[in-house]
């Protein structure tokens, strides 16, 4: 499977523990939403829809982005540039 660069790579503080991930790919954004998301809130939902859409090819990636900040801002993420 190709993966989809969607920009500069994100990096988020977790935050239970404080370690760094690193987002650099729809995919793995997806897949953090769907198993490993620390809430599940409207943000998390939209965030998830507007992914799935532009993995479809149906909404502009840039959409599914904000969302996903917007989303990880919500679950307690702190963007590590930030600090």
């Amino acid at each position: 499977m190709m993966e989809i660069q969607w920009g500069a790579p994100v990096a988020l503080l977790q935050p239970r523990d404080g370690a760094v991930e690193q987002f650099s790919t729809i995919e793995k954004v997806r897949y953090w939403l769907r198993r490993k998301w620390p809430v599940t809130d409207a943000q998390r939902q939209t965030a998830l829809a507007k992914v799935e859409a532009a993995m479809d090819c149906m909404s502009p990636v840039e959409d599914a982005r904000h969302a996903f900040l917007v989303a990880a801002l919500s679950a307690g993420f702190v963007p590590e540039r930030a600090l």
